[in-house]
């Protein structure tokens, strides 16, 4: 078998299997990763203005006219420690919970993700990239009789997505980059019953497995030397326009609809000539620009049913993220790298009810890894996350006198292979 007839497989085997088994949560922000690949995730996600690999383009397009061609591939496992508690009460509310506290079932996540580029002489380069987002998944069996008196409580929200890049060096130092992206998300949700008088359509709203949904998107880059060592990236993900979850029209607001939200990350790096380099990153997720994540409970469900247009959603806020990220060559072929992430918290106080079902709280990621250069064409990739304990506390919108606390913390180990052809 000659190079172009593995590489060809090899792709081809690549997305056959990306395909079949994306991943249902993300190490997250919100519900976006914190980071893409082996190397962006072990460096907290920062790097915009760097050109690491050839899943770089997941974070800016313009990257790859910095890449050498090359095949990447990486498997995370993902672990996120979900809890809630209900305090007080119940008192005379019309919706009060159980009291006590709670753990989510299903822990432990395989997350894939893979991409390529290919040189076109010396100014311009192609590429693809398969990656995933998540979070919003919980399984909770207990309280006895469903968290919402419905039963085995929670729902399952998976997100991935195929990006096709072409970069270009316009000039000396400034590359650009565009992708057209195409999204496939699948999501349940289960033991919701009880809700099925505020539906606008109770058969629509609860325990009818999964539904699939698919759309399209774009993303634009631009990378720029604008110094001695140092760069500036920037790029923009559009809103990706989704067909509608038909199966769950009755709680989603706009019968359905669950776009994907656009983002914006920015950035300065520097590379010190002698094996260290340093990114420091600011992304913008614009979750409140989508309705059935952004409408908040109150006073929504009273006004309008659950999935029309001003139905009761999640609450979620736009964020903001700052990520610090450090590489260093520690051999000629070793490189190790760390960093560090904050961002704000989607959920506000007033939102914890519904958010039983998506706590997405986390705001801290502490994140390593290593690349080991195996052979001139062979590398070994390692990384891990480590997000510790945040949580969001409020009262029961729908019975005031107890207080519901939601919270999370999250692991994450990845192992990867870049082979450079």
């Amino acid at each position: 078998m000659n190079n172009k007839t593995l590489k060809t497989t090899m792709v081809v085997a690549a997305l056959a299997v990306a395909a079949g088994s994306a991943g249902p949560a993300a190490a997250t922000e919100g519900y976006f990763s914190h980071g893409y690949g082996a190397v962006n995730k072990s460096m907290a996600g920062a790097g915009v203005a760097l050109s690491m690999d050839a899943m770089s383009q997941a974070t800016n397009p313009a990257s790859l006219t910095g890449v050498e061609s090359q095949f990447t591939a990486d498997l995370s496992i993902f672990s996120p420690l979900r809890d809630y508690s209900v305090t007080g009460g119940p008192g005379p509310g019309m919706f009060p919970l159980a009291p006590g506290s709670y753990d989510s079932d299903r822990n432990y996540f395989p997350i894939p993700g893979m991409a390529a580029t290919y040189a076109i002489g010396p100014e311009s380069a192609f590429g693809w990239a398969f990656y995933a987002n998540g979070g919003m998944n919980t399984t909770w069996k207990e309280p006895a009789g469903g968290v919402f008196y419905g039963g085995k409580t929670g729902v399952d929200l998976g997100q991935a997505f195929l990006q096709l890049t072409y970069a270009r060096e316009i000039t000396s130092g400034v590359s650009v980059g565009i992708s057209p992206v195409l999204a496939a998300q699948r999501f349940k949700a289960f033991g919701l019953v009880a809700f099925s008088p505020f539906s606008s359509d109770a058969t629509a709203l609860t325990d009818n497995g999964y539904d699939w949904s698919y759309g399209y998107g774009g993303k634009l880059g631009v990378q720029a030397e604008i110094g001695a060592g140092v760069s500036f990236g920037a790029a923009y993900q559009s809103r990706v326009y989704m067909t509608e979850f038909d199966k769950y029209a009755g709680l989603f607001a706009e019968q359905g609809d669950f776009d994907i939200p656009a983002s914006l990350q920015a950035g300065l790096a520097w590379d010190s000539g002698s094996g260290v380099k340093v990114a420091l990153d600011y992304k913008r997720i614009f979750y409140g620009d989508i309705d059935s994540i952004a409408n908040p409970m109150l006073p929504n469900l009273m006004s309008a049913p659950l999935g029309s247009d001003t139905g009761a959603g999640f609450g979620w806020e736009t964020i903001n993220a700052y990520k610090l990220g450090v590489e260093f060559e520690a051999t000629p072929d070793l490189k190790l790298r760390a960093g560090v992430g904050f961002n704000d918290n989607p959920i506000p106080s007033s939102e914890v009810m519904f958010n039983i079902l998506a706590p997405g709280v986390q705001e801290m990621h502490y994140t390593a890894g290593a690349t080991w250069q195996v052979n001139p064409n062979n590398a070994i990739l390692f990384g891990a996350m480590y997000s510790p304990s945040s949580s969001v506390t409020g009262a029961n919108p729908l019975d005031p006198v107890q207080t519901i606390e939601i919270g999370m913390y999250q692991w994450e180990a990845t192992v990867g292979w870049t082979w450079t052809f």
